[in-house]
Parts: structure tokens; C-alpha cells; sequence
């Protein structure tokens, strides 16, 4: 098949620009897959892409991988605004998907995609690469395992300096990274939200948004996205009745740091027989539990290279994604309700339900 292994999955690259050459350089290691071809209208890239990757074919017109028979895969890297096209002509061409996030610009064709996808048999993987890292996912271990207790809130902070789009706003770019990470945890979608954001640098795109979600059980997420900051800034902070988490991607040798920190619910305790607690600010104090800080060991991998296997191991076994096409769907739906809202001066907006 193509010069490579036989059981080896061909694959199309579409995009080697800012997060293409990532994708070409994990599904070309570990012997489970080839790149066949890498796709983009820019020659300057290609011959980037050439130099470091001299196996691979390079070619401007993607309608040329997708007639070759032996590539069952596409992986998209390319601008929001180009990714109903190019996945809507990968899956109805029978091949398996892998679009970078978000998965559309729009709820309709997001339903698309999922709805071709699910007629055709194919696998649909949407690119949320923080539900493939190790410690996003020992938070949802702490949360499902009630070691935070009841969640009062979530602070989620997401800042750099660039790379400024031009197609989508801060919060389809940034903000989708964060929905799929709280939709992860929580085990669902917000019911409503308002947000705001800052248009300075390109008309009629925010650069920086703030926005709120509010879940049906009473928590509240707070998101701060913006490419426009000095600082590169990945912070959670998970407040829960128990403890707090704080949770800081940029940190590789201690992402996790886990807060024996509480405030007790002084009317529960004085209902339960408990003297009356609040009578004075040195009593007040009496209330809050202030213990020590861990820092919870982390197994060391790359979630990038995590999502990559993961893609081939659901197109052997036939099986659903961990970030499949109706959870890029679902994260897309709270992207349009943010959006309405910024339109409207932050008026609260209902998330669409299916």
C-alpha cells in the first residue's frame, strides 16, 4: 500500500501550517499509520513540509488525495471557516475524519457532519486535545470520585499573545478548548450563558471574551480567552465543597495541585446541634478549613500523540471517539450561544438543546 506496511492507515494531511506539521509528525511515528499526502494551497509551506518530511507527497489540490484509494483518512488543520467543506467532501468520499476544533462554524453544519459521518459508518474525531491529557483527565477522576465534593465553580483562564485569526473569534479559537473541557468534568452542557468581548485589533472579531456558563445543577464556569494578552496563560481552578484544584497546563513537572481548602456551611453545621458559629469576625474564622497543598503525581505523555493513536485505534476497532463529532457538536452549540450574546450586549442566551 503505497510503499508502506500493510496494515498501516494512509493518511491525507490538509493544512501544514501553525498545527499541521504536529499532526504529520505523530501519525508518521510509532508504525500504525503513513502520511500519503499533505494538502495546502501555500508552496511555501509544502516546501517545508517536503524538506522535513522527504516521504511525503505534497500537493495543492485536495481532490487529488481524496481520489486515491488507498488514503482512508483525512486530518484537517486548516481555518474554522473551511472545515464543513473539506470534512463534508473527506467523509462523503468513505473517508475517516479528524478535524481540528472547533468542528464547524455553525450548529447546522456541525449536524451535518455528524449525521454524514454516522450514515456513512466513518469515524468523526473532533481535535479537543486537552480530553487526551493525562491530567484534565485525573480531574474528572477527582470529581466523578466526589473527592472535591459537591462543585461550586470552575475559573478557566486561557491567554496569549497571538496568533490572532481572522475567520473566528477568541472564543471559537480559545474558549472551545475550555466548553470541552467543563462538558468533560460536569458530564454535560451549560443551559445558559453571557458573555462579553473586546473587538480591537480586526473589526467585528473579539479578541478577548469573558464569558459565564451556568449548568443545570448550580455550577458556574467562568471563561477569559484572548490572543491579545502578554502572559501565556493556562490556569483552573475547580472550587468544590471538600477541596480545590488548580490545574496549570503550562506547568509539565506539576500541572496539578490539589487544596485541602473549605469553607464549612455554617447553617448545616448548627443545624446539626453545632454551637452558633458566627458571632463575631474571629468567629467567622472558625468557619474555614485551610489544610495543606499537594501536588498529585501526573503520568508524563503527550496528548497530542494520545489523540493521534486514539483516532487509528477507532477506525481498527469501529468504536466512538472520546471527542467525537456530536461532543464537537455539543461544544459548538455553546459557541453559538456566546456568540448571540456578545451580539446582544450579554443578555443571557438559552444553550439549544438537540
Amino acid at each position: 500500500m503505497g510503499g508502506g506496511n500493510p496494515g498501516m492507515i494512509q493518511l491525507a494531511v490538509v493544512g501544514a501550517g501553525h498545527w499541521g506539521p504536529n499532526l504529520i509528525n505523530n501519525f508518521s511515528v510509532g508504525g500504525r499509520s503513513r502520511v500519503r499526502f499533505v494538502v495546502d494551497p501555500d508552496e511555501q509551506r509544502l516546501a517545508a513540509v517536503r524538506a522535513r518530511f522527504p516521504s511525503v507527497e505534497v500537493r495543492t489540490d485536495f481532490q487529488t488525495a481524496l481520489d486515491d484509494p488507498e488514503v482512508q483518512a483525512v486530518v484537517i488543520a486548516t481555518p474554522t471557516s473551511t472545515h464543513f467543506e473539506l470534512a463534508h467532501r473527506a467523509l462523503s468520499m468513505g473517508k475517516h475524519v479528524l478535524v481540528e476544533k472547533p468542528l464547524t462554524d455553525s450548529v447546522a453544519t456541525s449536524r451535518e457532519l455528524c449525521e454524514l459521518a454516522e450514515s456513512q459508518g466513518l469515524v468523526l474525531i473532533v481535535g479537543h486535545v486537552f480530553l487526551y491529557n493525562e491530567a484534565a483527565r485525573r480531574v474528572r477522576d477527582y470529581i466523578e470520585g466526589n473527592e472535591l465534593g459537591r462543585i461550586y465553580y470552575i475559573s478557566m483562564v486561557r491567554t496569549n499573545l497571538g496568533p490572532i485569526r481572522t475567520d473566528v473569534d477568541a472564543a471559537w479559537d480559545l474558549a472551545a478548548h475550555d466548553i470541552s473541557l467543563a462538558s468533560f468534568w460536569l458530564g454535560g452542557l451549560p443551559s445558559r450563558v453571557s458573555a462579553s468581548g473586546g473587538e480591537f485589533i480586526n473589526a467585528g472579531i473579539a479578541d478577548v471574551i469573558f464569558a459565564t456558563l451556568r449548568y443545570p445543577d448550580g455550577v458556574m464556569v467562568n471563561l477569559h480567552a484572548s490572543w491579545l494578552n502578554p502572559r501565556k496563560s493556562r490556569d483552573i481552578t475547580v472550587v468544590g465543597e471538600k477541596k480545590m484544584l488548580t490545574f496549570d497546563d503550562v506547568n509539565l513537572e506539576a500541572p496539578l495541585r490539589l487544596h485541602d481548602k473549605q469553607v464549612a456551611n455554617v447553617q448545616a453545621l448548627e443545624r446539626e446541634g453545632a454551637p452558633e458559629l458566627i458571632d463575631s469576625f474571629s468567629s467567622f474564622r472558625t468557619s474555614v478549613h485551610s489544610g495543606e497543598v499537594t501536588e498529585p503525581e501526573v503520568p508524563r505523555s503527550e496528548p497530542l500523540r494520545n489523540e493521534c493513536e486514539h483516532f487509528l485505534d477507532c477506525i481498527l476497532d469501529a468504536a466512538t471517539p472520546i471527542s467525537d463529532g456530536r461532543s464537537g457538536l455539543a461544544v459548538v452549540r455553546v459557541l453559538e450561544a456566546i456568540s448571540i450574546s456578545m451580539r446582544e450586549g450579554g443578555r443571557e442566551v438559552e444553550v439549544a438543546s438537540e
